[in-house]
């Protein structure tokens, strides 16, 4: 191994000479965002943590100052975070940085004089102006372009008045203030939520009205996904399977940290693989690195589900984990095309053509967050479930284990959850990852308009072979009882051997959750068998 050899980046902007890297310029659809400058717009560049926002305002301030044409500055004012809603602070932080940014990007101090000069006596509300009409005045024959980055971590007054302030020197670009500001951060403008101190309510389109456009910064491509990772084998030789570029993009539908996070768990976490890049990258040491990124619980999917917590991602989040028969367009007229809009903007979910829950590694991580506290509170172990004689799990002693549990704690512990509406889904969830953990793994599926949640639960039959010996496949159809039980059934059971056959399972089971209060648990719980086609499936209602 190269010791000096590029890496897979997961945190902070990329460095052309560190780590694998695609064009940012390509990424923005530089002649849209050139021809924006020319037309001496304002405008929003905007997408999911840590998707290449910095790294792509970093070429465009590179590019722009090498074509001559302008004078372009990056500046990061996230540290006015800190100040909350004290204008005084927080305006300083975000001229401070800007004036850092100067020095260190353009070599000019100039703005960190004057802001010694004039600062203690500019008053805070007109202080960002002013400093940016100096810059701005300074070089007639080169308009400043100002790309500011983390605008959406401010909060509160701070927030208000940097935007006015730069709505109040607009009209005078570029002989004195910015040809072009582009704001730069996870949400677009229009979902600035800004309380100001007497406790009004403002949105940051009322608070920034010159923006003439929203840009955002979307995934990457099938394409881009897997010329990204070919960089490694391009500088170190060692190959990549191809039955792993199906599964990377299923798991990260392109999602740039996520694509970068697998690439360094299979080329660099994995000491054997660092130490002998001769030995290729094999599928199944793929899908043992992936369960390592997801049980690592790191800063990126740390800060995804602390996104669950927000009202507005509740209602939208709480639909798709659901998945009832509750028809897609009914839902989308019950919750509102913002919040719809937010939550994609986030990068949480697509919502075309159906609404789902973004790529395979989310749909994992969100269900686990959300039960993680009941899965260690579950007293059952994985042992009471393994067959003796050949290490199967004993899915009908499981599922009718878990059918007493639910029956004894339903209620109680469902009230626990924050989303309540996906309950029965998620205890259910939350006692198989009991049962598998450190052994199988579990794959889930829901989305609306699909009408149910998809389960398949993979178990290795031989420790030494592990999943690349022979492997238990058992699929479960979670369902929701709205219609009759015959009708549920009539349509659940033809669900279930269709996803059977599409996984390969010789296990499949529905499960049908009976939510009525008027209807006794002795008429709930029951379990049989039935037949469709060729395939036998296990039945229980809970």
């Amino acid at each position: 191994m190269n010791r000096f050899e590029k890496q897979f980046n997961t945190a902070g902007p990329s460095i052309p000479g560190d780590h694998y890297l695609l064009d940012p310029l390509r990424r923005i659809d530089l002649g849209e965002v050139l021809a924006l400058i020319e037309a001496k717009r304002y405008f929003v560049l905007h997408a999911p943590r840590q998707t290449g926002k910095t790294t792509a305002l970093l070429a465009l301030m590179e590019h722009l100052n090498a074509q001559g044409c302008y004078r372009a500055l990056y500046a990061n004012i996230e540290t006015a975070q800190a100040a909350r809603g004290v204008v005084a602070r927080g305006i300083a932080a975000a001229c401070n940085a800007i004036a850092l940014s100067a020095a260190i990007y353009l070599g000019d101090k100039s703005l960190d004089t004057w802001l010694q000069r004039e600062g203690p006596h500019t008053p805070a509300e007109s202080l960002l102006t002013r400093l940016l009409a100096y810059w701005s005045a300074a070089d007639p024959q080169r308009p400043a372009v100002l790309l500011l980055d983390e605008v959406d971590a401010l909060v509160g007054d701070t927030l208000i008045s940097l935007l006015r302030q730069i709505r109040a020197g607009y009209a005078q670009r570029p002989q004195a203030f910015p040809q072009t500001v582009v704001l730069c951060g996870v949400r677009d403008v229009r979902d600035y939520r800004i309380h100001s101190g007497d406790g009004e309510i403002i949105t940051g389109g009322s608070a920034f009205n010159i923006k003439a456009k929203s840009l955002r910064l979307g995934n990457f491509s099938f394409e881009e996904t897997r010329a990204l990772w070919q960089q490694h084998t391009e500088a170190t030789g060692q190959r990549f399977e191809e039955a792993i570029w199906a599964e990377l993009w299923e798991d990260t539908r392109g999602q740039p940290w996520l694509v970068n996070a697998l690439g360094h768990e299979c080329t660099w976490k994995d000491k054997e693989l660092r130490h002998h890049r001769e030995q290729p990258v094999t599928l199944e040491r793929y899908k043992a690195a992936r369960e390592r990124l997801i049980q690592s619980r790191a800063t990126h999917l740390d800060q995804l589900t602390d996104k669950l917590r927000e009202a507005r991602v509740h209602r939208v989040i709480a639909a798709i984990l659901a998945a009832d028969d509750t028809d897609a367009q009914a839902l989308q007229a019950q919750v509102p095309l913002d919040d719809l809009q937010y939550v994609e903007d986030l990068g949480l979910i697509q919502a075309r053509p159906q609404w789902r829950i973004a790529n395979r590694i989310y749909r994992e991580i969100i269900p686990r967050e959300l039960t993680y506290t009941t899965q260690t509170r579950i007293t059952h172990e994985q042992a009471w479930y393994v067959r003796a004689q050949d290490r199967r799990l004993d899915m009908d002693k499981l599922l009718a284990a878990f059918q007493q549990f639910f029956r004894e704690n339903a209620e109680a512990w469902i009230e626990r959850f924050q989303y309540k509406e996906a309950g029965p889904q998620l205890l259910l969830q939350a006692f198989l990852q009991r049962i598998v953990n450190g052994g199988g793994r579990i794959s889930r599926e829901y989305g609306l308009g699909r009408r149910r949640t998809d389960l398949l639960l993979e178990w290795p039959l031989d420790d030494a072979q592990g999943f690349v010996g022979p492997v238990q496949r058992v699929v479960l159809e979670l369902k929701i009882l709205h219609k009759s039980l015959e009708a549920t059934l009539q349509e659940g059971l033809q669900q279930t051997a269709d996803y059977a056959q599409q996984c390969g399972a010789e296990e499949a089971h529905l499960i049908i959750f009976d939510r009525r209060p008027d209807v006794s648990w002795d008429e709930k719980i029951f379990h049989r068998t039935e037949s469709i086609g060729a395939r036998t499936v296990g039945v229980w209602g809970m």
